[in-house]
């Protein structure tokens, strides 16, 4: 069964599991949305990795998406899952980019400090100390020098590279092989995943995130619009950002969020 051609029956599976948590239905809807993942995963095909692999990665995406969806909300499956399957294949790239096996707390802890070390290089004029770094995290110095050394384990291929070639002319380098980032897929992904976000919010501030961030609207103008004062529609916009924020924080934890 195609899930585009019977999407009644689909909702109708997504609110069973969603109630029963039963195994069957979740393999079935797994199967369903099988298509989703192989497109999804057609979009990073050449790079390196089988397309049958990053599919396998993929559906351990979409597996995610199917316990953290909640039909009550009124998001497509689709919509919903789509940011959840890709960033697990961009998370298997990173990770095979590693030379060695490193826990995950450590490579997530070596991007927070390479972060922080370019954000307080800006702002003191020169390089941080590890201790301010780690003050900054909030963690100890000596886990800040040991993401910094673990670091350089991450295995980095030159552009350069000579590849194998099928003819007997010039070399190929990996450069030759690569093509280009597509940058609108990347922006397809954060509006769907800003569309999900912003579904969230209650009716009033929907609106009042629409007037400020969609019309261009000034909080004075907002304010004689909803008749609250100006001091509400600041708390009330700064409080939508935040729900937005832990709404695509609890989509994707890994993804950086377009906010």
């Amino acid at each position: 069964m195609d899930p585009w051609r019977d999407r009644d029956h689909v909702r109708e599976l997504l609110r069973d599991y969603a109630r029963t948590r039963d195994p069957q239905t979740k393999a079935e809807l797994a199967a369903l949305h099988l298509n989703l993942v192989r497109y999804l995963a057609g979009k990073f095909a050449g790079r390196g990795e089988s397309l049958d692999d990053l599919v396998q990665v993929g559906s351990l995406g979409l597996v995610k998406a199917l316990d953290r969806y909640d039909p009550e909300r009124g998001n497509e499956f689709t919509t919903y899952a789509t940011p959840t399957i890709v960033g697990e294949i961009k998370r298997h790239f990173r990770d095979k980019g590693w030379a060695m096996k490193i826990p995950r707390r450590l490579q997530e802890l070596n991007q927070s400090v390479n972060r922080t070390s370019e954000r307080m290089s800006s702002e003191l004029g020169r390089a941080p100390t590890a201790q301010e770094i780690a003050e900054r995290l909030e963690v100890a110095a000596d886990e800040v020098l040991q993401a910094q050394e673990l670091g350089r384990a991450y295995n980095m291929v030159s552009l350069n590279s000579e590849m194998d070639g099928e003819d007997e002319g010039k070399p190929a380098s990996l450069l030759d092989y690569l093509g280009q980032e597509d940058l609108n897929l990347e922006r397809v992904e954060d509006r769907l995943a800003l569309r999900r976000a912003f579904a969230s919010l209650p009716p009033r501030e929907q609106h009042l995130m629409f007037l400020r961030y969609f019309e261009n609207r000034s909080q004075s103008d907002i304010a004689r619009i909803l008749d609250i004062s100006q001091m509400h529609v600041s708390r009330l916009q700064q409080r939508s950002l935040e729900r937005m924020k832990q709404a695509l924080a609890e989509a994707d934890p890994d993804r950086d969020s377009p906010l």
